[in-house]
């Protein structure tokens, strides 16, 4: 496995999979609101003060962190992530949704990429052809696990009843990201153009 030298990853998790895809990533030891480009990013900004499950989060600079991410993606070309459900598109300016913002947002299903759970995910795109995105977005495969705040003993989660015989994610499985998406999203960064 090569490792990216022209993407930068923004806001991950130094112990997740993207020190090894990548020689520009940016986590807690190395502030990512610090970077200076010059290469297309890929940022995976703190979801919790944005998603369903904030009421489990109480970092309020987290939230901040979102809009700097939009901003940095929309400078330099890439693609922001985010838990589908998040309040983030619209607290942007403009908001992602709308037709001034530039570039587009798709939702794709991290099952499909080896996830243990469906993990419905927004992508916000910027400089990236639309084309090339909708031709290596994946569908399929199975969860095994829930992705929501619930507790086994109550079946019961944010995205209500768990299935039987699907087991509910914990936080680390919630915020893992599948090597194979990771590798996806860096692939397509690398063609932006801002």
């Amino acid at each position: 496995m090569s490792r990216s030298t022209n993407v930068a990853a923004l806001y991950v998790d130094p112990l997740g999979v993207y020190p090894a895809l990548t020689e520009h990533w940016y986590a807690a030891h190395r502030d990512a609101r610090t970077y200076a480009g010059p290469w297309p990013i890929v940022a995976h900004p703190p979801c919790g003060p944005w998603s369903s499950l904030r009421h489990l989060h109480t970092h309020p600079e987290d939230a901040r962190l979102g809009l700097v991410a939009i901003e940095q993606v929309r400078k330099w070309g890439g693609v922001l992530e985010q838990p589908a459900g998040s309040r983030l598109w619209a607290a942007s300016d403009p908001p992602i949704t709308s037709t001034a913002s530039p570039g587009f947002a798709i939702c794709v299903e991290q099952v499909s990429w080896g996830h243990v759970a469906r993990k419905k995910t927004w992508l916000y795109f910027v400089g990236v052809d639309r084309q090339l995105v909708v031709d290596g977005v994946r569908f399929g495969g199975t969860p095994t696990h829930w992705a929501s705040g619930g507790h086994q003993h109550d079946r019961k989660g944010s995205g209500g009843f768990v299935p039987e015989g699907i087991k509910i994610c914990s936080a680390q499985q919630r915020n893992r990201t599948p090597i194979a998406f990771a590798n996806w999203l860096l692939d397509l960064a690398t063609t932006a153009r801002p």
